[in-house]
């Protein structure tokens, strides 16, 4: 019986893998603003959205079979507090793959990106009706929730060069009103306590990526990298500097799926150097680093998997 319960199983698949397409998109995109705005080389862009493409497939077509064959094993995920926000990931990761497809297939492009942010919406809709309903939970209160909640900011930085103005500004309304709601929320929480579990202590980085994407929302919104765009520039440039206060203490962290709540907020923030036209060297140092970060993140990813720690009990 005892051996039968550890038998390797798609029901311990962990629903924060589903992040993985958005770090690698993340830094594919970064690749493909440093061809713009550096010189970099186009390939390398390319190279990582084609895999971001493969990658995403792949661990939804899991979570996918994992719903149809252990669906009682989702539904106990999605009930916790914490790893419900990464149901939300698979529709930010979509709206890469949308702006991925966009140059090379404008219909295809438009065509995912409307999918992706209707269907985020209702994830972030059903989440916040769990919370309103007065069935929430204090320990929903972490890095991952600005997931489905500020995710709505990232439409408009694809969107409007779709065409979709009024949609963007819509988005990018939801996505600033609720990071602004959950902002003091988590920051409390870091004051007050009760402290965040050590696993989860990585994930504080996703709290660059609302002020970074927003940044670059609004540049694109506007037509201009200056004004309001610099102004939540300079939210992610302090919390840039304070994280880089604590990266000892992050890098103590044993490897976890957190982890993955890294890659995408330092892509962005590389992204939002290259698109406020912030001096090179300030740039490069930036992409370097998220291209590195996803590597190893990557890499550790991989070996976990080829161990089978996604297949048993954590």
């Amino acid at each position: 019986m005892t051996h039968a319960a550890s038998r390797p199983t798609l029901a311990h698949l962990p629903l924060p893998l589903l992040a993985m397409p958005m770090g690698l998109g993340g830094v594919g995109l970064a690749w493909r603003q440093a061809h713009a705005l550096l010189g970099a080389p186009a390939a390398i862009g390319e190279a990582l959205l084609l895999l971001t493409a493969l990658v995403w497939i792949g661990v939804v077509a899991l979570q996918v079979a994992r719903l149809l064959h252990h669906p009682e094993s989702v539904i106990e995920e999605i009930g916790h507090p914490v790893r419900v926000s990464f149901a939300a990931a698979p529709t930010i990761g979509l709206m890469i793959l949308a702006a991925a497809a966009f140059p090379h297939a404008p219909g295809l492009g438009a065509a995912l990106w409307s999918i992706a942010v209707a269907v985020h919406l209702l994830v972030a809709m059903l989440l916040l009706r769990r919370v309103l309903s007065g069935r929430g939970d204090p320990a929903m209160i972490a890095p991952p929730l600005l997931i489905p909640l500020v995710g709505n900011i990232l439409a408009p930085v694809f969107g409007v060069a779709m065409g979709f103005h009024h949609m963007s500004w819509m988005m990018f309304g939801i996505g600033l009103l609720l990071w602004l709601a959950v902002l003091p929320l988590l920051l409390y929480r870091l004051f007050a306590g009760p402290a965040l579990p050590l696993p989860l202590v990585p994930s504080l980085v996703i709290l660059v990526a609302p002020p970074a994407v927003g940044a670059v929302a609004v540049a694109a919104l506007t037509g201009t990298p200056f004004g309001p765009a610099l102004a939540l520039a300079g939210v992610a440039l302090l919390l840039v500097a304070v994280l880089l206060a604590m990266a000892g203490e992050i890098a103590r962290i044993p490897f976890g799926m957190a982890w993955w709540g890294t890659t995408f907020p330092s892509a962005a923030f590389a992204i939002m150097l290259m698109t406020l036209r912030f001096p090179p060297w300030l740039c490069w140092p930036a992409l370097a680093f998220a291209t590195l970060l996803t590597g190893w993140v990557t890499w550790r990813t991989a070996l976990a998997a080829r161990a089978g720690a996604f297949y048993r009990p954590e």
